[in-house]
């Protein structure tokens, strides 16, 4: 029962990602890693991250910060947060 969560999340995600790097959908896929994209460098990564805190509402810290590094990571990150 977990997977349509995660694939909600994931969409989410990927949305978010989006929308801070400020490209279109198409250029984000649900494997986007840092460095994929010229957009994805250390200044839109804390974009990324500013967007995460206000969306869902947790609390990244710096160590978290560097290992935030693609959506499955980010994901991964949110569902521990959100149902752990």
């Amino acid at each position: 029962m977990e997977q349509p969560m995660t694939d909600e999340l994931t969409a989410q995600v990927v949305t978010l990602v989006t929308e801070a790097l400020q490209v279109s959908a198409e250029e984000i896929t649900p494997e986007t890693a840092f460095g994929d994209l010229p957009q994805w460098d250390s200044m839109g990564h804390m974009e990324i991250m500013l967007a995460l805190e206000e969306r869902f509402g947790v609390e990244v810290s710096a160590e978290t910060i560097g290992a935030l590094t693609s959506v499955p990571l980010i994901v991964e990150h949110l569902q521990e947060k959100t149902h752990g």
